[in-house]
């Protein structure tokens, strides 16, 4: 099986390492007896599933998510239930994934308009005179 994150990238069962630990939080006497929080490890820099632009687009998206060697945990601990938690994490993968293989649209140089110019001069120059006006008269007052 495999985790589906657009239609031309799917990550292998293999790739994910789920851990499941205590979570903090809701859920009375059950949060001090099952764990139900998932921790969620995937692998960037290792991944035969991803193509390298995407994974590096998702080691930038990931941030403080990411350790030193390159692999993403997430961790999911919103719900009371296991399988739901486990769910979630798979979720948040998949839409950090989708969110990386999108390629940034190149910046186009564009330049100010004659009008822009003249308008930001004019403003400048009002500006400067209302300062101006201000300032000490001398000795009259």
């Amino acid at each position: 099986m495999a985790l589906d994150c657009t239609p031309q990238i799917a990550i292998d069962d293999a790739e994910i390492e789920e851990s499941f630990v205590r979570a903090s939080g809701p859920g009375g006497q059950n949060v001090n007896k099952l764990s139900t929080a998932v921790q969620l490890r995937f692998d960037v820099r290792r991944s035969r599933s991803l193509p390298d632009a995407v994974a590096v687009r998702l080691m930038r998206l990931a941030g403080r998510r990411l350790t030193g060697e390159g692999v993403l945990i997430i961790t999911a601990q919103r719900f009371r239930t296991q399988e739901r938690n486990r769910a979630d994490a798979r979720e948040r993968l998949a839409a950090l994934v989708a969110e990386a293989a999108v390629p940034p649209t190149p910046r186009r140089a564009t330049r100010p308009t004659l009008a822009s110019k003249k308008r930001r001069l004019d403003t400048k120059n009002r500006r400067s005179s209302l300062k101006r006006d201000r300032g000490d008269r001398g000795e009259d007052g």
